[in-house]
């Protein structure tokens, strides 16, 4: 199995945001119920561009913004419906709140991705079938074909309705191809088939991610019915175990001819809601928190998506802002911390492998096909305290480390510091500071022979 090209470039990506704002934010909601007034959607401080520079400093390579949530109120001026800032005060009504970011972003070189809620407590269309999936389309189209280039297409699968609501089977597969003609380098995530949603709203992410998994995990109502169906503030940080492991061999048993390729978005906010609120100012959550859900998500094989939502004067708060740029920080300095080292290998051809991280590039390691434990050795010029390893694979030959074990060596004697199972992308090994002149990393199983992109040694906090 192997990704596609929007794949890869989304993967590389690592780290991008969501901006939740809209008719909400105005009313301290996280589910509207539709119908609020336009006039009360009057942000007169937006800023666009301050939001921008925010999730910038924090790292971010791109950001999502909710054109239109669950309440159905748009934040562009749509054609198919009334109620959208076009009906609003703010601007004089000739506002567009989707035109602002996406040039925002732009000028600060993030990509720009939508979501578009399938849900719409507003629309009388909603729960007709066909009439609802020409409105639906619609909307697509409006954004796919205004704002330039959009990388990814966030389909919720929440959906509050309840027995007795309006049930609108939606035409899935069809979305799907207004997406791919008229965006064709953008994934379709979560309730679509390129990225995967990683099953909580948490941050939280499983020991081991796997980019190859049985089809039946493509299932767009399947994920619905996973995703959250109540607005009663439990599920942001609920976690379940029944699906920790979706991609072993154990768990690929029975499916071995019909897998995919379907990789892992670990998504979260930065406060206790998705919306802003003005109760949860003093609920930030604090940069080291974040940042070690950025070690375990970008760390494991996933992509980080993080919210920061924008206040009702249309503004990121200080307290939202410090802790981006303090996660910023954070992030380079990890990077910063690259311990030198010369690179030795059990087989074939070192390449670039000690030198292409961060930002990736250069020529993979291949060991010999016949090599009976592939490892890479980074020697380093004197002593060095460390206290991870950072391991990727070229996957564009697919995933295929199935076991990784880290070894340090002082005075001689070799040390195991960290083990695994699965890498792909990218894989971030934490373990307690050591002291070592020199750090081996195995692979005693895999599922073909291994290609390494990058094998990364990272110095102690001082």
């Amino acid at each position: 199995m192997r990704p596609s090209e929007r794949q890869l470039a989304w993967q590389a990506m690592e780290f991008y945001g969501f901006v939740h704002f809209g008719m909400n934010t105005m009313t301290d909601r996280e589910w509207g119920e539709g119908h609020d007034d336009p006039a009360a959607f009057d942000p007169a401080g937006l800023d666009a561009d301050q939001w921008v520079r925010a999730l910038k400093a924090a790292g971010m390579t791109g950001v999502i913004l909710t054109c239109k949530h669950h309440d159905g109120f748009c934040l562009w001026p749509s054609d198919v419906t009334s109620y959208s800032v076009a009906a609003s005060p703010w601007r004089g009504g000739r506002g567009d709140v989707v035109a602002e970011v996406s040039e925002a972003a732009r000028r600060h070189g993030l990509r720009f991705g939508i979501y578009l809620s399938p849900w719409d407590r507003t629309e009388a269309s909603y729960g007709s079938g066909s009439a609802y999936d020409d409105f639906y389309v619609a909307q697509l189209t409006e954004l796919l074909t205004r704002y330039g280039p959009v990388f990814t297409v966030w389909l919720d699968g929440a959906n509050g309705e309840g027995p007795n609501g309006r049930r609108q089977v939606y035409d899935w597969e069809r979305y799907y191809a207004v997406v791919r003609e008229l965006q064709p380098d953008a994934v379709i995530s979560v309730c679509g088939p390129d990225v995967r949603w990683c099953g909580n709203e948490a941050g939280s992410t499983r020991p081991d991610e796997w980019s190859v998994v049985p089809r039946a995990l493509l299932d767009a109502e399947r994920i619905a019915d996973r995703s959250q169906q109540a607005d009663d503030g439990t599920f942001a940080r609920l976690v379940r175990s029944d699906d920790l492991d979706l991609g072993s061999r154990a768990a690929l048993a029975g499916h071995e001819d019909d897998l995919v390729w379907y990789p892992a978005e670990v998504n979260t906010s930065i406060r206790p809601g998705w919306f802003h609120h003005p109760a949860e100012d003093g609920m930030v959550r604090p940069a080291e928190e974040l940042f070690g859900i950025y070690l375990r998500a970008v760390g494991g094989n996933s992509c980080f998506l993080l919210n920061v939502p924008p206040a009702r004067d249309g503004l990121l708060r200080d307290a939202d802002v410090a802790v981006l740029e303090r996660l910023g920080r954070l992030v380079e300095d990890f990077r910063a911390r690259r311990v030198s080292a010369t690179a030795t290998v059990s087989s074939g051809t070192a390449g670039d492998v000690a030198t292409a991280w961060p930002g990736g590039g250069g020529t993979p390691w291949r060991p010999d096909a016949a090599d009976p434990l592939p490892g890479v050795r980074l020697e380093f010029a004197r002593p060095r305290t460390v206290e991870a390893v950072v391991v990727g694979e070229d996957i564009t030959e697919g995933q295929r480390v199935e076991h990784v074990v880290v070894r340090g060596r002082r005075d001689g004697r070799w040390t195991t510091l960290a083990q695994a199972n699965a890498v792909g992308y990218q894989r971030i090994l934490t373990f307690p500071p050591a002291e070592v002149d020199a750090v081996l990393v195995e692979m005693p199983q895999a599922r073909d022979t291994p290609v390494v992109a990058h094998v990364t040694a990272i110095g102690a906090t001082p």
